[in-house]
């Protein structure tokens, strides 16, 4: 599948569920409306719409959520998709998860095929753990963590740089990363969902300011390595290990974005920074026929725009998108 300019679409992040365990600050409000369940794709649909981006070209997989591993039954998705794995078809099965659930299905889902787990992980402080994800405990998601890695599986944090809020602990969080053998990736806050402008703006940490403060102490080489998604990356020399950078504010990352992402629902975003969307769960419920459905996931990749539109330099919000993260998926 190609888009109007040029680019391959690899890559289908897939939202199974928009709930989630955790409340955090920049994602959710605190007292969240779910979709009713009777509006989200059963499993089976969901394993059809993505043996169809398969078929039409796609290689790596990430399922995400809200939490992914808190709907029912979802491992019976991720052995589904092994079939894909051992045909060939796909490279790649894995996912983004808060850790909350991995000590209960790490051993799991590395018998399902994934390899690598992102795990969201924005402080090592218990106190500003629990403040910032609302209702989370640290010690429940550093077992998950322990558990990943004794299962085999490769762990990469993700952090969210919040400005006023996490700056203090940049050399712990590199640290403890180094320590345990885990890649690292800090991603500057997005505009989404009604959390309000002027949070928005007191947390954003731009990630050049964050680079700068790291090379104060450390010297960074310039990675030409790409996982498929937006992350660039750099190795440090003292430690050896990876770092990632996710700029969606700072550094526009739209030149080269070959993913697309499809909700719950059945909702495809070609793009997370824009509004539009196409409704595949139409599409899905019309017809038995494939041809059909992969007839709409083209003409929906025929509209995927050619970047955001996200800004906070002129000191407002601009490019906000209505819709929560835990709806679009991580």
């Amino acid at each position: 599948m190609q888009d109007p300019f040029g680019r391959f679409i690899r890559y289908l992040r897939v939202s199974v569920t928009d709930r989630c365990d955790f409340r955090c600050v920049y994602c959710m409000s605190e007292h969240m409306t779910f979709l009713p369940k009777s509006e989200i794709l059963s499993l089976e649909e969901l394993d059809r719409l993505c043996s169809a981006f398969i078929r039409l070209g796609v290689e790596k997989l990430r399922i995400t959520g809200g939490e992914p591993l808190v709907r029912r039954d979802i491992l019976t998705f991720f052995r589904a998709m092994r079939r894909h794995l051992d045909s060939g078809a796909l490279r790649e099965l894995t996912l983004t998860t808060n850790g909350s659930q991995l000590a209960r299905h790490a051993a799991a889902l590395r018998d399902a095929g994934v390899r690598r787990v992102n795990v969201s992980l924005d402080t090592l402080d218990p106190e500003r753990f629990r403040r910032l994800t609302r209702i989370g405990r640290i010690d429940q998601v550093l077992d998950g963590i322990r558990a990943a890695r004794e299962a085999g599986l490769r762990v990469k944090i993700n952090a969210v740089a919040l400005k006023g809020e996490t700056e203090d602990e940049l050399w712990d969080m590199i640290a403890w990363c180094a320590e345990q053998g885990h890649d690292l990736t800090f991603i500057e806050v997005m505009p989404m969902g009604d959390i309000g402008n002027e949070m928005r703006l007191d947390q954003f940490w731009s990630l050049r300011d964050l680079r700068r403060r790291i090379e104060s102490r450390f010297t960074l080489t310039d990675l030409a390595e790409r996982t498929g998604g937006p992350a660039r990356y750099a190795r440090i020399e003292e430690t050896g290990q990876k770092i990632g950078f996710i700029t969606p504010l700072s550094h526009n990352f739209c030149e080269s974005c070959n993913r697309v992402r499809l909700t719950c629902t059945g909702q495809l975003h070609t793009c997370l920074g824009q509004e539009g969307a196409s409704d595949l769960r139409a599409a899905l419920r019309a017809s038995a026929d494939d041809r059909d459905l992969e007839a709409a996931i083209r003409a929906a990749i025929r509209l995927k725009p050619r970047g955001h539109d996200f800004d906070y330099s002129r000191g407002t919000v601009a490019g906000r998108i209505s819709r929560h993260m835990s709806h679009t998926g991580g």
